[in-house]
């Protein structure tokens, strides 16, 4: 969880000093994985379920070649580190509780020119 923590502190830091707008929606793709489909097909209907915006559950190839099984969680908010943080330590609980793995979060840069 420490890893996660940093991570994101680390990465939100990194985007505002590169100047993405702090009051701009982000999205913000909350990435999931598992070794067989039936265990994270589950997973995303659970997360459905609790209200999520939830991508399908699909396979994708790594730059390695190998594939993975996975589905996003996504959230549109602000780049603010506690909304962050919060999002971050519910969704890890929520992969241990569903035994699929949480595999990081990104997002895009933001300049503020596309808000309405």
């Amino acid at each position: 969880m420490q890893d996660w923590q940093e991570f994101t502190v680390k990465i939100i830091d990194e985007l505002l000093e590169d100047g993405s707008d702090p009051d701009a929606l982000h999205t913000i793709e909350h990435h999931f994985s598992a070794e067989r489909f039936d265990i994270l097909e589950k997973a995303a209907v659970v997360a459905f379920k609790q209200g999520y915006d939830v991508g399908e559950p699909e396979e994708f190839e790594l730059e390695d070649g190998s594939r993975v099984l996975g589905f996003d969680i996504v959230i549109e908010q602000p780049l603010e580190e506690e909304l962050m943080l919060e999002d971050v330590n519910k969704l890890v609980q929520f992969a241990k509780e569903t035994n699929i793995e949480y595999d990081g979060w990104g997002t895009y840069f933001e300049d503020g020119t596309n808000q309405q």
